[in-house]
């Protein structure tokens, strides 16, 4: 079934199976999203729940011949935004998010070292370069960085960025066409050839 059919099922029958297998389609999809958008795995777990939990509030509201994914994410955003909101006004610095973080580096580090592949070498200029890509896209703006996180990471169209993001299709384009600039030309002035 597609998710169309399986959230208008679930909105007759309030199967919790049905709305399980929503989640199971895009719990790897949608948290890797938020966990780009927000910055932390906690924030997006978090957020993944609400957003699951306003798809369950709001099924009534989906309109037939709709396409789900895009209004999933629509919801996914607007909690995002939220938490962000929230989160800025209750921001405090906590000694074990320093500790926990720099954890996470050692153990990518670690496991690049134990790695099987023939070339560490390899291994090591591809972690340079994602974490180079990962600083390249905080620093351009949200809108820009929103813009690819869904075009190119989620795979999103056009349209349905535009419609996730509430921005016509010409917007998205021309956002994400200035980020690309934006990043090309970061990558020209970081990695000069000598």
């Amino acid at each position: 079934m597609s998710d169309e059919e399986l959230l208008l099922r679930y909105r007759t029958t309030n199967d919790p199976e049905i709305f399980a297998q929503l989640v199971q389609r895009y719990e790897r999809e949608l948290f890797s999203y938020l966990r780009r958008y927000l910055g932390t795995a906690e924030m997006a777990e978090d957020v993944f729940q609400a957003a699951f939990l306003q798809v369950h509030l709001k099924c009534d509201q989906f309109e037939e011949g709709r396409r789900f994914r895009p209004w999933l994410y629509t919801i996914a955003t607007n909690q995002a935004i939220d938490a962000q909101r929230r989160n800025r006004r209750h921001r405090m610095v906590s000694i074990d998010q320093t500790g926990d973080r720099n954890d996470e580096e050692v153990g990518r580090l670690a496991n690049l070292l134990e790695s099987n592949d023939s070339n560490p070498l390899e291994k090591v200029s591809e972690f340079e370069s994602a974490a180079w890509v990962q600083k390249a896209l905080d620093e351009l703006s949200d809108q820009m960085r929103n813009v690819v996180t869904l075009v190119y990471y989620q795979g999103l169209k056009y349209r349905e960025a535009a419609e996730v993001m509430g921005i016509p299709v010409g917007t998205v384009k021309s956002r994400l066409h200035a980020a690309i600039l934006r990043l090309t030309e970061s990558w020209q002035n970081t990695h000069i050839e000598q």
